[in-house]
């Protein structure tokens, strides 16, 4: 099944062309025209979301699961031409977005078995007490509501399941809450796809049409008007921290300054307990150069630091990343902006004093070949720099002379999505004083593992402190997910009758 785009904005129903045009920049294979996003394109979505929250927001979990699935139906129906367009455009394998293909379709199917259970309602009821002294106190329920439309930004590393009806939109769906998702430039041709799908479940299920809408490209004014939308009461944006970190701001500028649910980055630093390594050094460096390279380096969790003590074992760790990673070949880029700022990133860890280069490699135009430096734990501690994330398979080891440096470089850590511990049983004494430390600093705490691989369930917290994400409170992988597009409300002596049904259900 060959499918070729039509290059145009979904929006409330209707296929809308703009005026202006752009190109893909594909990885392989045909470029596509594709209309630009305009504020006026914005505003007509954004209108037609909120007059679609007065049915939808008032559905029954019923009715949201069916439609979640009847998703999830329509993107497997599309399953060939979404794996053959979905390659072209990010270069991704096949056997790599038809994993993220599933990964999509099942979060689609896990919120809408989470919703049905109604647990993430939170009911609460404390009955009157007409007779308590020296007041009375009334009945009181509350329960959680779904906040209003919903503004998604696609990623570029996620074509699918970060993207049009990723995590963000399957969340906000089963809020109860319409999305407005702006494409990534990086896939438009897959966006295009997948809202065909969530288009063709809108008909089938009898939805408003203004639930969801697709806004192409555009410049930054069209993010800027999808953000500050006085109709818009969220976003959730997974990308740099650069723009994020802009959407963000505007966001709390706002006259009314809404919610800005940001994963922004992530260097996931590893620390290499001394009887783990020196049980398994070696293993634990092959197994971290796969984890490094996996997906060119691509992955918001990317084990981009090792931390370990000096020593005969962190030569060993070294030298066996060091032959894995040599074995490893070019891959390709997800986009030519992201290579070149892959490239800038190694030039800048480089030329960074206190820095030895350990593997050196060629990568230009759009393809990358590993790296990997390594430092002091003393040039760590005085140079910010160093913790910050290059995107792609670079690898920093950091050679700390003692567990007392160790701990130090772990409490100067900014916020991470992850951190992980290779640990043996002899290690518990000093990774129990480690874990309150890694507890401020991420959202996920692994043992014996490498981050990369993120599970869609109901534990998992894919978010963490400022800056992998803003809001440290939330996540944006797994059910908790669903808790950003939803608020509290009491009702207070409602008469059961005028109560919503899932209330007193």
């Amino acid at each position: 099944m060959t499918f070729t785009p039509h290059g145009k904005h979904l929006i409330a129903g209707d296929w809308v062309a703009s005026e202006d045009t752009f190109a893909s920049a594909p990885a392989h294979g045909p470029s596509h025209l594709f209309s630009h996003g305009t504020p006026d394109v914005v505003d007509r979505a954004v209108q037609a979301a909120e007059e679609a929250f007065w049915s939808f927001g008032y559905s029954s979990r019923e009715e949201r699961a069916a439609f979640l699935n009847t998703i999830a139906d329509e993107i497997e129906a599309r399953a060939e031409a979404i794996t053959e367009i979905g390659s072209q455009e990010s270069g991704l394998p096949e056997g790599r977005l038809q994993g993220e293909r599933g990964r999509t379709t099942g979060q689609l199917r896990l919120f809408a078995t989470h919703i049905l259970k109604a647990e993430y309602l939170d009911r609460r009821h404390d009955v009157a007490l007409p007779d308590r002294q020296p007041l009375p106190r009334p009945d009181i329920r509350m329960m959680q509501r779904p906040i209003g439309p919903v503004a998604v930004f696609g990623a570029s590393n996620f074509p699918l399941a970060f993207s049009t009806a990723g995590g963000d939109t399957a969340s906000a769906l089963a809020a109860g809450c319409p999305v407005v998702v702006k494409g990534h430039d990086a896939h438009p041709g897959t966006g295009e796809i997948i809202a065909e799908a969530i288009h063709a479940a809108i008909q089938t299920c009898g939805v408003h049409p203004g639930v969801f809408s697709l806004v192409q490209g555009g410049s930054r004014d069209v993010g800027v008007a999808l953000v500050q939308h006085p109709l818009v009461r969220a976003v959730g944006f997974t990308g740099s921290l650069g723009g994020g970190r802009a959407l963000f701001d505007l966001c709390a500028q706002r006259p009314e300054p809404i919610p800005f649910f940001g994963e922004l980055g992530s260097v996931n630093p590893m620390f290499l307990l001394p009887a783990a390594m020196s049980a398994r050094a070696a293993d634990i460096g092959t197994g971290w150069a796969g984890s490094l390279t996996m997906g060119a380096g691509q992955f918001c969790t990317n084990p981009g630091i090792s931390v370990v003590i000096d020593g005969p074992d962190a030569d060993t760790y070294l030298n066996a990343a060091v032959k894995a990673l040599s074995a490893t070949g070019a891959q390709v880029m997800l986009t030519d902006g992201i290579a070149t700022a892959y490239r800038a990133g190694r030039d800048k860890i480089a030329a960074t004093s206190g820095v030895q280069e350990v593997l050196t490699s060629t990568c230009d135009l759009r393809n990358a070949t590993p790296y990997l430096f390594a430092t002091t734990g003393a040039e760590w501690l005085t140079n910010e720099a160093l913790g910050e994330e290059v995107f792609g398979p670079l690898g920093l080891i950091v050679r700390v002379t003692d567990v007392e440096e160790m701990r130090a470089v772990a409490k100067s850590l900014q916020g991470q999505l992850t951190c992980t511990l290779h640990m043996d049983a002899d290690d518990a004494d000093l990774a129990q004083s480690l874990l309150p430390i890694l507890e401020r600093k991420a959202g996920r705490i692994l043992a014996n593992g490498f981050p990369t691989g993120v599970e869609v369930c109901d534990a998992m917290v894919h978010g963490g402190p400022y800056p992998a994400s803003t809001n440290f409170g939330a996540t944006s992988v797994g059910t908790l997910a669903i808790r950003r597009f939803l608020r509290p409300v009491s009702y207070q002596n409602i008469p059961e009758a005028v109560l919503p049904r899932d209330l007193i259900g």
